[in-house]
């Protein structure tokens, strides 16, 4: 059924459509019965999907990756579609409007998105409130959800202060989430992946660790690193996830690069993250790369162009645990979480 719509709403503003259909999936779900219905056609339930990783129980393998439920206003609405746990954010401590617009573009022939959204957000006050409703509110179903929480820094906080961003945003939700991702590599904030740098990303995840502890409880804190990372890059950040003893690492965020693409346009010389299609390969290597280099010292979540059940089982047979959507779940519909839990279960994984 997505795929005979899809035509139609490629035809409006890449942005734009997300709000109309959000919207939309907004009162499907709050009609009498549409939460119900939602997840009878998309939910897909099978006990040899659960997961245990980083100390917590996923119900599936399948998670929605961070930028799409910035504010957490969508955290239901994604979890009976079938998601095994919502990744929201980025978010930052102060609310930003982020880059100008037309900030998103479709490269179709590609299967790509190029985005330079620049961490727009309500502010972590907005999402906590949103968090803590959810979470009041929940069925017995919902509060099995595992939420993530993504966080990263306002464009205005110089990167010699950017600790203190992410512990603005760690402090408040450590009550609320069930994992929080440090986003230090997205391409769109200025001078951001600057902070992936031994030192400055070492400081800032052991500063975290210092305050990950409360009434007895700690958070698995992850990192989620960009593809265009050299092997050195990548051997600095075993070490680091070794030396700091975070629950784990995020592969990968979107692309700068440019090569090998079909779409012939202007589009293709937007600045922004490139995800989808072109990035399905690089990021797969770069999951294979952690495992192997690390000895698989620790989990891996894989994102980046995961478009079919083939390209998630590609992944884990890389040696990632956990996996999550984004661009192929815009190309595809919500269809493709169902499709990819099922093969799961046929392989065995």
């Amino acid at each position: 059924m997505y795929q005979l719509i899809r035509p139609l709403l490629f035809k409006i503003d890449p942005e734009k459509v997300h709000h109309l259909v959000t919207k939309y999936l907004q009162k499907v779900y709050r009609f009498p019965g549409g939460a119900a219905f939602l997840k009878s056609v998309w939910d897909y339930e099978n006990p040899n999907l659960e997961k245990q990783v980083f100390g917590l129980h996923f119900k599936n393998p399948v998670g929605l990756a961070a930028g799409f439920d910035k504010n957490g206003e969508l955290i239901a609405e994604m979890a009976s579609l079938g998601f095994g746990f919502i990744e929201v954010g980025t978010i930052t401590p102060l609310p930003q409007p982020g880059n100008p617009t037309p900030r998103m573009f479709r490269l179709s022939a590609d299967g790509g998105l190029i985005n330079r959204m620049g961490f727009n957000n309500l502010g972590v006050e907005a999402l906590a409130n949103n968090i803590a409703k959810f979470r009041k509110n929940a069925s017995e179903a919902q509060k099995k959800v595992i939420i993530g929480g993504n966080i990263g820094k306002n464009k205005v906080t110089p990167n010699e202060e950017a600790v203190n961003d992410y512990i603005i945003c760690f402090d408040r939700l450590f009550d609320l989430v069930d994992y929080f991702v440090v986003n230090v590599s997205s391409p769109n904030t200025p001078g951001l992946r600057d902070l992936q740098e031994k030192a400055p990303l070492t400081h800032i995840l052991k500063t975290l660790q210092s305050r990950n502890l409360k009434n007895g409880i700690s958070r698995p804190i992850l990192l989620k690193i960009a593809p265009d990372l050299t092997d050195e890059q990548l051997n600095d950040i075993v070490d680091i996830v070794v030396e700091t003893g975070i629950a784990g690492v995020i592969a990968t965020n979107t692309t700068i690069n440019r090569d090998n693409l079909i779409t012939n346009t202007e589009i293709v010389k937007e600045a922004g993250g490139l995800s989808g299609q072109p990035l399905t390969k690089r990021s797969t290597e770069v999951i294979s790369y952690l495992s192997e280099k690390s000895n698989k010292a620790f989990p891996i979540i894989g994102v980046g162009g995961i478009h079919s059940p083939e390209d998630a089982l590609e992944k884990i047979n890389a040696g990632a645990l956990l996996v999550q959507l984004y661009t192929g779940f815009i190309y595809e519909g919500p269809g493709l979480m169902k499709q990819i839990n099922k093969k799961i279960v046929a392989k065995n994984l």
